[in-house]
């Protein structure tokens, strides 16, 4: 499947300075909600928009694409390689973040392979936070994204991390809505009232973030 030129057609509606600001309002929340690691890996980085905005001392982006000169930030370490064949520090972050990747994923195996990677490049006690569509609240939509191939709900992703051997801190069923295109408010102001209003997940939320410790 040609990725750059799928996501070209579904984001063609999507002001990418605009989806920015709202990840600079999701970045430090997630962060926070991690325990504020130091140093942060997004294995599945595309455009940047989590790396970017995360207020970590260290941040690596991984991605299969090689993006244009600017699209990271500078001190971004950026590696371009299929996340299982990259050449990281093992036992090195204490946090890793995933959005919106696991589904992508052939098979639950092909989940449990991944997720066993991010195990050995987690340091002790560090954390990894996964962000997805929660097939429990958006199975209408969920196969209309050509590239969404297994199924998964909070309760599925936190027992793959168990597997895996991480220990979940924070399930939570409903966080973000469906897409960026869907409820989310675009302003900056609105999206930070959002984050600190759970009542609102419960209304809005159709992904889900899992936190689990390594």
């Amino acid at each position: 499947m040609n990725y750059e030129r799928l996501y070209q057609f579904r984001h063609r509606k999507t002001d990418q300075t605009q989806r920015q600001l709202v990840w600079n309002e999701i970045a430090p929340f997630i962060h926070k909600e991690m325990n504020r690691p130091n140093r942060v890996l997004d294995p599945a980085a595309g455009l940047g928009e989590f790396i970017n905005a995360v207020p970590a001392a260290e941040r690596w982006a991984v991605d299969q694409h090689a993006y244009s000169e600017g699209t990271y930030a500078p001190g971004v370490t950026s590696v371009v390689s299929d996340i299982l064949d990259a050449d990281l520090p093992e036992g090195y972050f204490d946090g890793i973040f995933i959005s919106n990747f696991l589904e992508h994923l052939p098979s639950p195996d092909a989940v449990s392979t991944f997720l066993e990677k991010m195990a050995s490049l987690t340091a002790p006690g560090g954390r990894i936070a996964i962000m997805g569509p929660n097939f429990r609240y958006c199975k209408n939509d969920y196969f209309d994204m050509a590239d969404h191939v297994t199924i998964l709900t909070h309760r599925s992703v936190e027992e793959h991390l168990v597997a895996a051997g991480f220990s979940p801190e924070r399930v939570e069923g409903r966080f973000l809505p469906y897409s960026f295109g869907g409820r989310l408010p675009p302003a900056p102001a609105l999206v930070r009232l959002y984050l600190d209003q759970p009542l609102a997940w419960r209304a809005l939320g159709k992904q889900f973030l899992v936190i689990a410790r390594r």
